[in-house]
C-alpha cells in the first residue's frame, strides 16, 4: 500500500511517497480504498511549519477523502462493503458541542491522514456522500463543506432573505456560496480578480467587490446594504482583514473566523463590536453530524461543488504547489484511484 508522508515544516519538498504496511483492522473499525482527496490552506501550513501538528514522526498528510468501504472489522457493521463515504476532519467529534476530548487527533495532523492507497478509521468517522457527486466533488465535502455549513447554518443561524459577505474565491468561500444561494440568502463576494468575480456571479453572487480597485470593500458593502452591513462573514483572511470584516457586519451580526491567509493576530476593533452588539465567533470546521446535514442538504438542493483542478496521485507535489500559488477558484483534489 502505498502512502504520502511530510515533515510538519519541511516544505513541500518534504512530501514523499512510500511504501506502508497495511493496518490490521481493530472492533468497529473500516478499511477504505481512497479513490480522490481535496487540500486545504492547513495542508501548506503544516508543511511550512504553522499549523500545530503534533510529533517528529513525518505524518500522513490531509483531512478530506471520499473513499468506498472494501473490508469490515470486528462489530462493524454501520456500514456495508461498497458504500461510498467521505472522512470526517474529527474521528472523534461525532454530534453536539466540540470539547478538547472530541477534537483531539484530527486527520492529517496530530494523527495520520488520507494521502493513501487505503486508510483504516472507525466505522464512526465517516458519513455518506450524495450519489450524485462524483469522487473528487465529493472529496470537498470534509473540510470546506462543512466548514461553511457550520458557519453559515450553526453559528450564525442564518434564514433566508438575510446575507452573507464571502472573502475571496477559495474552497471555503465557494462552497458557501452555493449553500447561500440554495438556502435563499444574499451573497456578497470579493477578489482581487475580476475573471473570478464573474464566475462568482456567474454562480449566483449578488453583488462583487474588487478588493484591489475598492481597498476600503466595508463601505462598498455598507453601501450595498443600504448601511446596514451583512449579517455575516466567513472571514478567511486573517490580520490583514478582520478589522474590515467587523465594520462590515450588521449589528448582531457574525463574524466567523475561518482562516488567516494573511497571517493571524492584527488589531481589533473593539468599540465596533460592542456598539454593534457584533459577535466573532471561531469555526473550527464541524462535526460529523453537521457533515450529515451537508450533505443531505446537498443531495436535496443537486449542489455540485466547484472543482477548480484535479493531479493525480503521483502529482501530489504540484497540486500542493497549485494551491500554494493562489490562482485556483474553487477547491484543488488528487485522484487516488478509480
Amino acid at each position: 500500500m502505498k502512502a504520502y508522508r511530510i515533515r510538519a515544516g519541511g516544505g513541500i519538498d518534504s512530501l514523499a511517497l512510500a511504501d506502508e504496511a497495511r493496518a490490521p483492522l481493530g472492533a468497529g473499525q473500516i478499511r477504505l480504498r481512497v479513490r480522490a482527496v481535496s487540500l486545504n490552506f492547513r495542508d501548506l501550513m503544516i508543511a511550512d511549519g504553522r499549523y500545530p501538528a503534533g510529533g517528529e514522526r513525518p505524518v500522513i498528510p490531509v483531512s478530506d477523502a471520499v473513499a468506498e468501504v472494501i473490508e469490515l472489522g470486528p462489530d462493524a457493521g454501520r456500514w456495508a462493503l461498497g458504500d461510498r463515504v467521505a472522512t470526517s476532519f474529527f474521528p472523534h467529534w461525532h454530534a453536539g458541542a466540540a470539547n478538547p476530548r472530541n477534537t483531539r487527533d484530527p486527520f492529517g495532523a496530530d494523527a495520520d491522514g488520507v494521502l493513501a492507497e487505503e486508510i483504516v478509521v472507525s466505522q464512526e468517522s465517516v458519513f455518506a456522500v450524495p450519489a450524485h457527486l462524483d469522487d473528487l466533488q465529493a472529496a470537498t465535502l470534509t473540510c470546506a463543506g462543512v466548514t461553511a455549513w457550520n458557519a453559515l447554518f450553526v453559528e450564525a443561524g442564518l434564514r433566508p432573505g438575510q446575507s452573507v459577505l464571502l472573502l475571496g474565491t477559495g474552497g471555503v468561500s465557494i462552497w458557501g456560496l452555493q449553500l447561500a444561494k440554495a438556502a435563499g440568502l444574499r451573497a456578497i463576494v470579493t477578489s482581487s480578480s475580476d475573471d473570478k468575480l464573474e464566475r462568482a456571479r456567474a454562480l449566483g453572487a449578488d453583488a462583487t467587490i474588487n478588493y484591489r480597485t475598492q481597498p476600503e470593500w466595508q463601505d462598498e458593502v455598507l453601501r450595498l446594504t443600504g448601511g446596514a452591513g451583512v449579517d455575516a462573514v466567513l472571514e478567511v483572511g486573517g490580520s490583514g482583514t478582520l478589522t474590515r470584516s467587523v465594520r462590515a457586519a450588521a449589528m448582531n451580526g457574525t463574524v466567523a473566523i475561518i482562516g488567516g491567509v494573511s497571517g493571524f493576530g492584527g488589531d481589533l476593533d473593539a468599540i465596533a463590536l460592542i456598539m454593534g452588539a457584533k459577535r466573532l465567533s471561531g469555526i473550527f470546521v464541524g462535526s460529523r453530524s453537521m457533515g450529515e446535514d451537508l450533505a443531505r442538504f446537498v443531495e436535496v438542493n443537486r449542489i455540485v461543488p466547484v472543482v477548480d483542478r484535479s493531479f493525480a496521485f503521483e502529482q501530489a507535489r504540484e497540486a500542493y504547489r497549485y494551491l500554494e500559488s493562489g490562482s485556483h477558484f474553487g477547491k484543488v483534489t488528487i485522484k487516488v484511484a478509480g
